[in-house]
């Protein structure tokens, strides 16, 4: 993409009303723009970023044998007043009637919607286990938006539902989603912390919040040190039993703030840090809470009706882009993970209008882009400062700069936006040592 073609509107200054970090370098890097009141337009370059996040947890849910749909943002009112959740829910619920005065509702979540697909379409035990996911945009009226897409009323969101033939069944599930949880927040580049939590309006027996440290987070966490230098394993077979491989991460003391106690942490551990934490998933096992009240019964073994054991399980793939401002981030604006970056590369011309910069910079434009490398090229008739500060504003991984010095001397300069270090690349060996560099 050539930046002079780009729509990417930058801003100079922080939006006084941009209170944390996140927030100000979106708005300033041209990410997003509000609408209303905790509701966005993502940009172009902001979008690149969600569809990157979401390809990565689409990869990873997949790989567990989950299975992606499309349900509807508006629900019918009569499956939650089926559930019992319709007045129980709250004013977070954007409540709303059709022309024909039917009550409808913008969803806040998807339970009783997946669970009447189910009760549609599955009729034996022989059907399950299933995991149905979809990655949507949805609508929680926050009384106090705020913190730009950390705490929005509109976001995208994942979320998965699990059917299971028994409680064991339904606890390989959770299970699955636990480690694939870790996977995902570790190739985004994000030390995520499972932990003990509330179910909250969702309900269940069984629920950990995957929890991101950061000083701009809104709720306390309390957690044993080891568990900031854990690592989830590289492989992982999602058909074996992976009860030791949840066990060998929650056997550490990790809650949130609603479920600690300092009695409890003394016992299992000496060494607990408390922080603020940016919630970025969440998990649940609640066995019968919806399939019962909906009717959703299938049929067992024995040849008699039974009730599947559900979950849900959601990742916050707006707020994701945040968290991950929040964790790389400096002075001159946003760091990107490569894996997630809108460009891998931004090229730069340092004196647009002169033939020889002109005629190799768009050669190399050109042959890299056709290797697969996403690039953003500043052709601008800008100062080479002002490129320079964009640039890094934006967050582009790697910076390619081309100038008439460096023609003269046979090379040009490759920077690391995350090491700030400059690398002199010879002008006839540019492709061997972008690889050596950067993936494409």
């Amino acid at each position: 993409m050539r930046l002079s073609r780009a729509f990417i509107p930058t801003l100079k200054e922080n939006p006084v009303d941009a209170k944390i970090v996140s927030h100000r370098l979106m708005l300033r890097a041209g990410l997003i723009r509000q609408h209303a009141a905790g509701i966005y337009n993502w940009l172009p370059i902001g979008t690149e970023v969600l569809k990157n996040i979401s390809s990565i947890v689409r990869e990873e849910q997949d790989s567990t044998g989950a299975q992606e749909i499309i349900m509807p943002t508006v629900q019918s009112a009569e499956l939650w007043k089926e559930s019992g959740r319709y007045n129980d829910y709250g004013p977070e619920m954007l409540r709303i009637q059709d022309r024909q005065d039917r009550d409808m509702l913008y969803g806040p979540t998807h339970e009783e919607v997946v669970t009447d697909i189910f009760r549609n379409n599955i009729r034996s035990y022989k059907d399950l286990p299933i995991n149905l996911y979809q990655i949507h945009w949805k609508f929680r009226d926050e009384i106090r938006p705020r913190f730009g897409v950390m705490r929005g009323r509109e976001f995208l969101m994942k979320d998965a539902y699990s059917f299971d033939l028994t409680y064991d069944d339904a606890c390989h599930s959770y299970n699955k989603m636990f480690i694939s949880y870790l996977r995902i927040f570790k190739r985004l580049g994000l030390k995520a912390i499972p932990m003990i939590a509330d179910s909250g309006p969702i309900g269940g027996s069984l629920s950990h919040e995957f929890i991101v440290m950061a000083a701009t987070g809104e709720s306390k966490v309390y957690c044993d040190r080891e568990l900031l230098s854990k690592e989830i394993e590289p492989h992982i077979d999602y058909d074996s039993n992976l009860q030791d491989a949840v066990d060998d991460w929650t056997k550490y003391y990790a809650v949130t703030e609603d479920k600690y106690s300092s009695e409890d942490s003394n016992i299992k551990s000496k060494d607990i840090i408390s922080a603020n934490g940016i919630e970025v998933g969440h998990i649940f096992h609640f066995g019968h809470k919806y399939s019962k009240p909906l009717n959703a019964s299938i049929k067992g073994t024995n040849g008699k009706d039974i009730f599947p054991f559900m979950g849900s399980y959601g990742i916050g793939v707006s707020r994701l882009v945040a968290a991950i401002i929040e964790a790389n981030n400096d002075e001159k604006g946003i760091i990107w993970p490569e894996i997630v970056a809108p460009y891998k590369i931004g090229l730069i011309s340092l004196k647009v209008g002169d033939l020889e910069v002109d005629n190799l910079v768009e050669s190399l434009y050109q042959k890299i882009n056709s290797k697969g490398y996403s690039v953003l090229y500043d052709d601008r008739e800008e100062r080479a400062g002002v490129k320079f500060s964009d640039m890094d504003l934006i967050g582009i991984p790697w910076q390619i700069i081309i100038g008439p010095k460096g023609i003269k001397e046979g090379y040009l300069e490759l920077k690391s936006r995350k090491t700030n270090q400059l690398f002199q690349v010879r002008l006839d060996n540019i492709e061997q040592s972008l690889l050596q560099y950067v993936s494409p």
